[in-house]
């Protein structure tokens, strides 16, 4: 039997969420499903608080893609927020045609067209003005591009640094076409000025509260399908090929096949974070698709603790927090506060925030356990 089929065979079965994870999970998903809408209604949390926790949580999809990817398969992708964006302008291009005549220049086609000189709505527009057309897009656009690249990517065997470079420079490429205004897609300033989603107004606090619900649901949805995947066979040889991808191959089983499911997988995810993000944001434009932002990404999931899922969630969160007052406090070195941050979790916590409770717990087992001397001395004879 080869190591890797040992592997497989230790670990088969594995239990698909331990107890303490179990808790941690339940209790973060009351804070965010039940109380956090509520204060908010109460009036006791402000909307804007809701509008930034929501971000947050749109990005923690996203970390969990880049997770996938990078924690569990062994591959560091510097594009996904390219699927990210792709995700919010399928989402954009529908809240934009259900502005209608309340632009600025009351046309029934979006302003940036009307600015272009265009009078009536480009030919692959129209299909948009359908909710259910604009959802199936988020899904098969990013699904199909990601299926073309890493069918090319992975047939040729681009791993390591190369498919990282390969992958930003994917996203670089896709960030200077949707800058340029003939691609009909807002240019620089993108999509803005939302109005309504399904018949409601989305400024008015109960949409946002609603989809700030389905975004937290959304959420837990995803972590628990993900958590699930890792526990399946498929997710044992997942890490294999992470941990050692020629053992994996020389075992009979087809890597390129298992990095192609899992890439496709995590465009999906981060696709789905964009389209949620959209709506609550209120704006989308290249800006968001950029190398600089799959970057944040990647120090988003190396804060919170690679290989976890739950990690890359609490690193989103937390990291994005920390922008926000960094950006207000000390705009101007919030940078490299962030490098910094990157580099003290590389050096001295490599297994991210979660990895701090398995840590202090081993410290209290240490300071626990009796002196090596003490413990193998004889016991002194008894006085007669």
């Amino acid at each position: 039997m080869s190591r890797l089929a040992a592997f497989l065979a230790v670990r088969r079965n594995p239990r698909a969420i331990s107890r303490g994870e179990l808790i941690t999970v339940g209790l973060l998903a009351i804070l965010v499903v039940l109380i956090l809408p509520f204060a908010n209604q109460q009036g006791w949390i402000s909307n804007f608080a809701i509008n930034l926790w929501v971000k947050y949580l749109c990005y923690a999809l996203l970390a969990i893609s880049v997770d996938l990817l990078w924690g569990y398969t062994g591959l560091l992708s510097l594009g996904q927020a390219l699927f990210f964006s792709l995700g919010g302008y399928m989402m954009g291009m529908h809240l934009m045609r259900m502005i209608g005549d309340l632009g600025q220049y009351r046309q029934p086609i979006p302003d940036f067209l009307v600015f272009l000189g265009w009078t009536e709505l480009p030919t692959f527009w129209k299909p948009f003005s359908s909710f259910p057309f604009a959802l199936a897009m988020v899904l098969l656009l990013p699904g199909l591009l990601s299926w073309v690249f890493g069918y090319l990517a992975f047939r040729s065997r681009i791993k390591g640094v190369y498919f990282s470079i390969i992958t930003q420079a994917l996203t670089y490429g896709a960030a200077l076409m949707f800058f340029r205004n003939d691609m009909l897609m807002g240019g620089n300033n993108g999509f803005t000025d939302f109005k309504f989603i399904l018949g409601f107004d989305i400024r008015e606090p109960a949409t946002q509260r609603g989809l700030f619900v389905v975004t937290a649901v959304t959420l837990l949805v995803v972590y628990l399908l993900c958590r699930w995947l890792n526990g399946t066979k498929f997710g044992l040889v997942q890490q294999a090929v992470r941990d050692g991808e020629n053992r994996a191959l020389f075992s009979g089983y087809a890597t390129a096949h298992f990095k192609l499911f899992i890439f496709i997988v995590s465009a999906l995810i981060a696709s789905v974070g964009g389209a949620l993000y959209v709506p609550q944001v209120g704006i989308i434009n290249p800006s968001e698709m950029t190398p600089e932002k799959s970057l944040e990404a990647v120090v988003w999931v190396a804060v919170g603790g690679r290989g976890t899922l739950l990690g890359p969630v609490i690193g989103a969160v937390g990291v994005n927090a920390l922008k926000s007052w960094a950006t207000r406090a000390i705009p101007d070195l919030w940078i490299l506060l962030m490098g910094g941050l990157f580099i003290l979790v590389v050096l001295f916590l490599p297994g991210g925030i979660v990895s701090i409770p398995g840590k202090v717990r081993g410290w209290f087992k240490k300071k626990a356990q009796p002196p090596a001397s003490s413990a193998s001395s004889p016991a002194a004879p008894a006085k007669s």
